[in-house]
């Protein structure tokens, strides 16, 4: 349950324990920084972007903030004696800041809309969760984009492709290709909820046909097992919000505009299809 927490609690244990772990770095570092060398680049010799070794790459993690940075068009201002280049601060900063703000930020965002302020320990399953793994796959494919684009040169000359081919390939289908990927997970997650709906209902196929003395041909279903029936039904499915402008006393409201846009993505968060009840499956053993 969500109550059943097993292990020690963050605070104070194991901040305490991360606490320990820091300053052991930090001396461990510090004193390799007093005592030996490391990464010596003053005897590598003048920086000449020349003698680079061909077919140099970014980490995996900074991969995806290079194909950003390639893909940018060389957008720069110049005002009062500086130079603002844009195809270095949006991609570069701009765009991951606001990536990696709204992932720290969404799990409050779901609760404001849901009006959910409850403790949650227990997984969902992502087909129970669509708009939430629905916005996983669009990141995730916005940073495969960047990412692919990141090693457009490597791409290019080992699929005879040209850099400029791939820049745009990248640059056009980074605004399209996460959206239909949100579309496309979205309806992937509802059918696969209808398919458990139907699951749990009728019971699985067998394979096996039976004609029936009119002649008709009828797949035979077996009823699943309780274990499996009750891991299709055990989620939680929350109604959308029901904000109305006016109180009980017919005053209006204060924050008329953010309570309907709380309502509008609260309604459009809570589409789901409706799990099997008790009186579903007393209604289906009637035919």
């Amino acid at each position: 349950t969500e109550k059943n927490v097993v292990g020690y609690p963050l605070l104070p244990v194991y901040m305490a324990k991360a606490g320990g772990f820091f300053f052991i770095v930090f001396g461990v570092t510090a004193f390799l920084g007093a005592v030996a060398s490391i990464n010596p680049i003053w005897l590598y010799g003048p920086y000449t972007p020349g003698q680079i070794s061909a077919g140099s790459q970014p980490d995996w993690y900074m991969g995806w903030l290079d194909g950003l940075v390639r893909m940018s068009p060389p957008l720069e201002t110049h005002a009062f004696g500086y130079t603002i280049s844009w195809n270095i601060l949006i991609p570069g900063l701009i765009v991951p800041g606001i990536l990696f703000t709204g992932m720290a930020l969404y799990p409050f965002i779901e609760s404001w809309m849901t009006g959910d302020k409850r403790e949650h320990h227990l997984l969902d399953r992502p087909r129970n969760a669509p708009n939430r793994t629905a916005l996983g796959v669009m990141s995730l494919t916005f940073m495969l984009i960047a990412l692919i684009n990141g090693g457009n040169d490597i791409i290019a000359t080992t699929f005879h492709l040209t850099i400029n081919q791939i820049m745009w390939f990248s640059r056009i289908s980074i605004f399209i290709l996460p959206p239909l990927a949100f579309v496309i997970t979205k309806r992937l997650c509802l059918s696969l909820q209808r398919a458990d709906r139907d699951l749990v209902l009728h019971g699985r196929e067998t394979g096996r046909l039976v004609m029936m003395p009119h002649g008709e041909f009828v797949e035979v279903h077996e009823p699943i097992s309780p274990e499996k029936a009750w891991l299709l039904t055990q989620h939680e499915q929350t109604p959308a919000l029901a904000l109305e402008e006016n109180d009980l006393r017919g005053v209006r409201r204060p924050g008329v505009l953010k309570n309907k846009l709380r309502a509008r993505l609260s309604k459009a968060h809570a589409v789901s299809v409706p799990k099997v009840t008790a009186e579903d499956l007393k209604e289906i053993e009637h035919h």
